[in-house]
């Protein structure tokens, strides 16, 4: 790492908004005991009273939310596919525009900015913070559930497709339904993702690093919205980008409790529930706030770097003692069917498989939207110092390449155990156990198993830390530095929402969460990339 400066202080030459607005004007400053909290008076409050509310109302009436969870959920993946897939696409052409235009020659922070983090360093925190729950719980369940469906072919009950098989399954052909399976999971952690995540970043980065503006959503807005972004259309956006975050990282917390507790039980017999789930969202939170309280690089970036090492051990030890050949022969095939199968997996309109475009794609699109605020502002605090071009590429490939190398080698395993040598156990269990059955037919179960454990963990922690810093933020007005103990407040609302959506309807009231919050998001982030371009063409450039 080089030697550390003011982010806010360009290196060389930028074309910075001339705005009256200083960073913090409109916060207050409040001491709670011995506590002092430096807070944005309306996006706080209004965010904080809102996340208060809904946590009493679910304690409170379990039952009852549970079904409008459901139907809120089904309502909207139902009706709005077609919008979450096409805003999907949208942010990929954009991305894939900005990278070969002029555009892409702008460094963030400046004509002579230098990265402020390493290669490695930042692939770690960006993959770490990205994807890392989402990847152990559905490394294995996601590919067997497609490869299942797509195996067993279509059913038809009123002229509807009643099946969950991408586009036209494969019936009784394990090749094809292996590469339809596969194709489809990189699908949704490929490319698409990646995108909504990098035209958020690339906002936060340039309007803070090169315009002058605090790193807040509102900031990308500017250009649009000129001085109201500082009044309520700006409070408004990061009103919805909190919501959106914190929903949003609620869903992935749960879905790491349920994968824990599931390995714990796999392991140790420890009972199954909400109660060994909302055990360990206590635990783990408690964790998180002592890595929040250590900081940014103290914190978030050692315990990245220590699990993209785990990680790694992991992934290699499967490939070693996994179907070796199999897994590296399957990564160029899965890749190669990806990119067959890319345009009519992203076709937004006549869908004949409407369980997985509804049920899977829209979900899943709704779930990243909701993530960006999160991901995106933790992605451009550590991108200073690089091109547009080498934010992009860098932020869309090597994440989704890894992406594929995962998937290829953990449901690929799975996939080869049940065709080559007839292994059900995995694909018939549930979905947070599916990942400790496969890896219990190879060598060193326990270990590997718990090794699993510890991964999705580290990875629930450093979600749980990274999301308050950067919630923090938005609510602090921008500030980067706001006091420790406003990110212990969102570290350990995090942790409510997590547990109060466990016990209001379990994982379909966090995926509900997740999508009614994305929904409003993914008009948000289709407005900033407008913004971004505006910016982005008023920078200077090497010629």
């Amino acid at each position: 790492m080089t030697e550390k400066r003011d982010p806010m202080i360009p290196d060389g030459d930028v074309t910075p908004i001339d705005t009256d607005y200083k960073i913090g004007q409109d916060n207050i400053l409040v001491n709670v005991g011995p506590f002092g909290l430096d807070i944005h008076n309306r996006v706080f409050a209004v965010s904080a009273l809102a996340i208060i509310l809904f946590v009493a109302l679910t304690l409170m009436f379990q039952t009852q939310v549970e079904p409008l969870f459901s139907s809120v959920r089904a309502w909207l993946t139902s009706n709005l596919d077609w919008f979450f897939i096409s805003v999907g696409n949208i942010f990929v052409l954009v991305c894939i525009g900005l990278a070969l235009s002029p555009l892409g020659k702008v460094r963030l922070g400046g004509t002579e900015a230098k990265p402020d983090y390493t290669y490695t360093g930042w692939f770690s925190m960006l993959f770490a913070a990205g994807m890392g729950i989402g990847l152990m719980f559905f490394g294995v369940s996601e590919p067997l559930s497609h490869f299942a469906s797509s195996l067993g072919g279509t059913a038809m009950e009123n002229g509807v497709r009643t099946d969950w098989a991408p586009l036209g399954a494969a019936a009784g052909d394990p090749a094809g339904a292996s590469r339809l399976a596969m194709a489809a999971t990189i699908y949704h952690w490929g490319l698409h993702p990646w995108a909504i995540y990098a035209i958020l970043a690339l906002g936060l980065a340039l309007f803070s690093f090169n315009k002058g503006l605090p790193l807040t959503i509102r900031s990308v807005f500017y250009p649009l919205l000129g001085e109201r972004v500082w009044g309520w259309p700006g409070h408004v956006i990061d009103i919805l980008a909190v919501l959106a975050t914190l929903f949003g990282l609620a869903t992935s917390l749960g879905f790491g409790a349920s994968q824990a507790a599931a390995g714990l039980n796999y392991l140790f017999d420890i009972p199954l529930g909400s109660t060994t789930q909302i055990v360990l969202v206590i635990g783990i939170t408690a964790i998180a706030t002592t890595s929040v309280l250590a900081g940014l690089d103290a914190g978030v970036k050692r315990l990245s770097e220590i699990n993209m090492v785990l990680a790694v051990l992991l992934l290699a030890f499967v490939i070693l003692v996994g179907p070796t050949l199999a897994i590296v022969t399957g990564f160029f095939s899965n890749l190669g069917a990806y990119l067959e199968y890319l345009p009519a997996l992203a076709n937004p309109i006549n869908r004949e498989d409407v369980n997985f475009s509804q049920g899977w794609t829209a979900f899943y699109w709704a779930w990243w939207i909701s993530w960006s605020p999160f991901v995106g502002m933790f992605i451009a605090r550590v991108s200073r110092g690089r091109t547009v071009r080498e934010f992009i590429v860098s932020v869309l490939l090597v994440p989704s390449l890894a992406c594929v190398l995962w998937m290829t080698v953990f449901g690929g395993t799975a996939i080869t155990q049940l065709v080559q040598d007839g292994y059900e156990a995995a694909a018939k269990a549930e979905l947070p156990l599916q990942l400790f059955y496969m890896l219990d037919v190879l060598p060193l179960a326990q270990i590997t198993s718990f090794l699993a454990i510890i991964l999705v963990v580290v990875f629930f922690v450093t979600s749980s830390d990274s999301g308050s810093l950067v919630i923090d933020v938005i609510a602090a007005g921008g500030k980067v530095d706001a006091p420790t103990p406003q990110r212990v407040f969102w570290c350990t609302f995090e942790g409510l929402v997590a547990i109060a959506l466990i016990l209001g309807g379990g994982l379909v009231a966090l995926q509900a969460m997740a999508v009614s919050t994305g929904f409003p998001f993914a008009i948000v982030l289709l407005v900033s990339t407008i913004s971004v371009v505006k910016g982005l063409a008023s920078e200077p450039r090497p010629s």
